[in-house]
């Protein structure tokens, strides 16, 4: 097939599934993760129930396939606040706050129960502490943080502090949590 075939036939079948994530994720938040049916995703995405099949098997490989584009979505704007500009402490501070703010946006307890337990999440959360392992290096070959505890071990600390922001009641408890985080990385 000629390259500007498979380009049209490639965006068509990404614009399709995407429409079908998007759907998907609207219904559940109406309706709830049991009460959805793949017709109705169908009739939602614009599509005859058929090609839905064609693409997905059943409402949770659609879930799963929506779920990993969001933690992909937010991996990407984390990286793109880490790399901007300041010194290594503001950006990995930038990154937490964003980190949290994510943490704090719930999904139902069912649905995030069967979200949560995809291989995708534990890559996420490997190439997340990665990356704010790298900033935590950074920040102590700078002085901005401590050097007496590895940095490896500090982002783990900075992560499991935060996911305790999914259940506080506001920003600004957020704020204060990262700040709290940020203060256990400083000198002494």
């Amino acid at each position: 097939m000629p390259r500007l075939w498979n380009e049209t036939v490639e965006a068509h079948r990404r614009e399709v599934g995407g429409a079908i994530l998007d759907a998907t994720a609207e219904l559940v938040a109406e309706q709830g993760l049991r009460a959805v049916t793949m017709s109705q995703i169908a009739e939602k995405a614009g599509i005859g129930r058929a090609t839905l099949y064609k693409y997905f098997p059943d409402v949770e490989a659609i879930l799963f396939a929506w779920h990993e584009r969001q933690v992909s979505e937010h991996l990407q704007h984390l990286a793109k606040i880490g790399h901007g500009a300041g010194s290594p402490g503001q950006r990995l501070k930038a990154v937490l706050e964003e980190f949290a703010q994510i943490s704090q946006q719930r999904h139902g307890t069912e649905l995030a129960a069967l979200l949560h337990r995809g291989e995708h999440v534990a890559d996420a959360q490997q190439h997340l502490t990665h990356f704010i392992q790298h900033l935590l290096a950074e920040g102590v070959r700078t002085g901005e943080f401590r050097d007496d505890v590895a940095p490896g071990e500090l982002a783990n600390f900075c992560l499991h502090s935060l996911t305790a922001a999914a259940r506080l009641p506001s920003k600004a408890a957020t704020r204060r949590l990262v700040a709290v985080t940020m203060a256990g990385l400083r000198p002494d």
